[in-house]
């Protein structure tokens, strides 16, 4: 086997036997790695994370804490997730910004003829089935990205975008639920009461 395809001989009681996961993959105890799944080399994850069946997880790609990868879902490298991130089932994260399968002259691109960009997505943040994120964007804190979606441009906190190409179409709480308007610019959650205000397109919680 080449030296750059290591891969684990015997996978421990966190990662399922048929799953692909590099030697050099960080995995905690706590998190888990489920059937086919492939993990590649140096990627990086924080703890009670779970990568669902025939999931893909980038090289270098670096997950925090509570992080849920739905099955088949594809995290290319070099996304950055922080943590209680939610992955939707087989949506897919991009990395190319200009994509081609062949230089000009015609010859097979390699990984040296491109360079890759990443999708960054904030704490807390979900992106829903079949959703795609199209590099490079970012994904603010507690923003839901509606299922069938394609961001092709930066979602700010808290927000709820949904289309192609997705637009915010309301906000949401850290519940996930819709916020409801309060009046003068205020939010409110109807599942767990906290407070927001929006300000120019930005919006922000109220401290006690």
């Amino acid at each position: 086997m080449p030296p750059h395809r290591k891969l684990r001989m015997t996978a421990p009681s966190h990662i399922h036997a048929t799953a692909d996961v590099a030697e050099s993959a960080r995995i905690p105890e706590s998190s888990r790695v489920w059937h086919y799944a492939q993990v590649r080399e140096d990627a990086r994850l924080g703890e009670n994370c779970v990568i669902g069946r025939g999931a893909y997880i980038g090289t270098g790609v670096e997950l925090g804490d509570n992080c849920k990868v739905q099955n088949y879902a594809l995290v290319y490298e070099p996304a950055r997730l922080a943590n209680g991130v939610f992955i939707g089932p087989a949506a897919v994260l991009t990395n190319d910004q200009f994509p081609r399968a062949v230089n000009p002259d015609g010859s097979l691109k390699s990984a040296h003829d491109w360079e890759p960009v990443g999708v960054t997505i904030g704490e807390g943040a979900a992106i829903g089935a079949s959703a795609t994120c199209v590099a490079p964007v970012t994904i603010g804190r507690w923003a839901l990205v509606g299922s069938g979606s394609t961001v092709v441009k930066d979602v700010p906190d808290f927000a709820l975008v949904v289309g192609t190409p997705a637009r915010r179409i309301g906000w949401v709480g850290k519940a996930g639920v819709p916020l409801a308007a309060d009046g003068d610019g205020f939010w409110r959650c109807p599942q767990t009461g906290e407070r927001f205000r929006e300000s120019d397109g930005v919006l922000t919680e109220e401290t006690a």
